[in-house]
């Protein structure tokens, strides 16, 4: 047996059994009401397309927000890693140490 065929028969294998599997029944999971109810109405697909198209991303627009918010938060970090206490109150404290 070639490979190309024992490959085959084992996918075959695999797919029998899932041929014989029984499905729910989805009948009877609808409501009389949707039973009853309207197909919805189709649309022209062109309408769908162009507004599609027009609310994509500014790909532009957005490189140059996510670059003003970088420099906002790294300007934030170089705040952050400054002290917190001013000089005359390190000066205090080493002395109030000592």
């Amino acid at each position: 047996m070639t490979h190309r065929t024992l490959s085959g028969l084992c996918a075959l294998a695999l797919l029998l059994p899932a041929a014989c599997t029984q499905f729910p029944v989805l009948d009877s999971r609808a409501t009389p009401e949707m039973l009853a109810a309207q197909y919805p109405a189709l649309v022209p697909v062109d309408p769908l397309l162009a507004q599609a198209a027009a609310d994509q991303i500014d790909a532009t627009q957005t490189e140059n927000t996510m670059n003003a918010r970088v420099a906002g938060l790294q300007a934030r970090a170089a705040r952050l890693r400054g002290s917190v206490l001013t000089g005359t109150e390190k000066q205090r404290l080493d002395e109030g140490l000592q």
